[in-house]
């Protein structure tokens, strides 16, 4: 071998002493040398497997930690539901399921502002497992309803339900969801025409409900003496009513029950002058009139980086027990459970209606204005004993007839609470916080 520098040279020498050396190690001290990286390797590798479970664990506990105490929610997806692709979960297909441990999520006689038309309980209810059944989707959790993170994300903002009985129901609801969070003195509501207020002092935040079952202007917009026989819309007119709208942050709309007959009389003109033209339009095409005139207001007037939108579907009635196969002429009254058959669809939900929100809301989407629909319609379908039935306050005395028939003056469209609006505000209040 030829050695063409003394470095080269100097580093053989010194890699034949290693060897020599090596050669003359006892076998024991061999095995010895071997133990050591080993036995440290496995230490090394334990002590980071504990590592890493401690800091999960950590994490796990501190996440909790700060959404009891920021009230903010907890993200409830499921490995399934991840599994769609974009991790979302279709919230409005699921099953009910009793649970008279987590429910209800209010007590009806603690609400300081529970309405006479939804006490079923003041009014005779004995049978209370109304209160107890949780909407369960098919591949993730609602997540559970936090009044004290709505009540931050509302600082300085206002939440307006606008439309008819049902969505003044919600607007209960909401209310008395919230309502145990804040100390007495610092909340109150306020009534003024159409516009209902509900106020937290401390957070300045407003929950509000506004009188406009039409959506459109019509001749059923007072919000107390509203039965006509002869209802009459004007398709194009909704500024009186939407400037109550303008600045709200969060507006939750809906308009159905009132447009659930064959015709409407249209009026072309102001209901002051005594010649404007009326017309007669079938449905849905006056619906469809009435949403579009919506749609161009919110178009025009909404601040897209601002106001999130939202608009309820059709809220189900039980005015017929045929439908679940109960008997001819009764409906809801009496009934004590849910409809357990998967898919119920009753008569008085035809998606014609939908279809027209659906297409008004796809319009305004290619605008760049998006309008998110909480799809309320088939988890109510099953709900068939969540109405108050007789169990409210009557507002006319009832004759001898009635009486003897209780049926006859059910109410089988509105919902006792607590029940199931609160599940349509605890999806509501997921789309607030985007945790789906």
């Amino acid at each position: 071998m030829i050695v063409t520098n003394q470095s080269e040279a100097s580093n053989m020498i010194m890699k034949h002493n290693v060897k020599r050396r090596t050669r003359k190690l006892p076998s024991m001290a061999k095995k010895q040398q071997q133990m050591v990286p080993r036995t440290w390797g496995i230490i090394i590798r334990s002590s980071f497997h504990s590592l890493i479970a401690l800091l999960i664990a950590g994490l796990i506990v501190s996440a909790v930690y700060l959404t009891q105490n920021s009230g903010q929610p907890v993200d409830v997806r499921t490995p399934e539901a991840e599994k769609s692709g974009n991790g979302r979960c279709n919230l409005f297909s699921g099953k009910w399921v009793f649970d008279n441990t987590s429910y209800p999520l209010y007590k009806e006689k603690e609400c300081t502002f529970m309405s006479n038309q939804l006490a079923c309980e003041k009014f005779g209810r004995k049978d209370l497992k109304y209160q107890n059944w949780r909407w369960q989707p098919h591949h993730c959790d609602l997540p559970r309803f936090n009044a004290t993170a709505l009540l931050e994300r509302l600082r300085n903002k206002r939440l307006m339900f606008v439309g008819d009985s049902l969505n003044r129901g919600q607007w209960v609801s909401m209310v008395c969801l919230v309502d145990s969070a804040i100390p007495p003195k610092l909340k109150y509501m306020h009534t003024n025409g159409s516009l209902n207020i509900f106020k937290a002092i401390e957070y300045n935040a407003s929950i509000e409900f506004y009188w406009a079952p039409l959506l459109v202007e019509s001749n059923s917009d007072d919000p107390l003496n509203h039965r006509v026989p002869d209802r009459i819309v004007r398709v194009q007119a909704i500024e009186k009513h939407a400037r109550h709208w303008t600045d709200a942050d969060i507006l939750v709309f809906n308009s159905y029950l009132w447009w659930r007959r064959s015709y409407l009389k249209v009026l072309w003109g102001s209901f002051d002058n005594p010649n404007g033209i009326y017309k007669e339009v079938e449905m849905p095409r006056v619906y469809e009139m009435a949403l579009k005139t919506w749609a161009d207001w919110l178009e025009v007037h909404v601040n897209r980086t601002k106001t999130q939108l939202f608009f309820v579907s059709i809220s189900p009635t039980h005015q017929s027990a045929e439908e679940w196969g109960g008997d001819t002429n009764q409906n809801c009254y009496n009934e004590t459970e849910p409809i357990m058959k998967d898919g119920h669809h009753g008569r008085d939900t035809g998606p014609e209606m939908m279809n027209v929100v659906d297409n008004i809301l796809g319009e305004l989407k290619a605008k760049d204005l998006n309008v998110q629909m909480i799809n309320i319609t088939q988890l109510t379908e099953y709900r068939r004993e969540g109405h108050p039935s007789i169990y409210r306050m009557q507002w006319d005395a009832l004759s001898e007839e009635q009486l003897s028939n209780p049926s006859s003056y059910s109410d089988c469209i509105h919902w006792c609470l607590p029940g199931v609006p609160d599940v349509w505000n605890e999806l509501l209040y997921a789309y607030i916080f985007n945790q789906y």
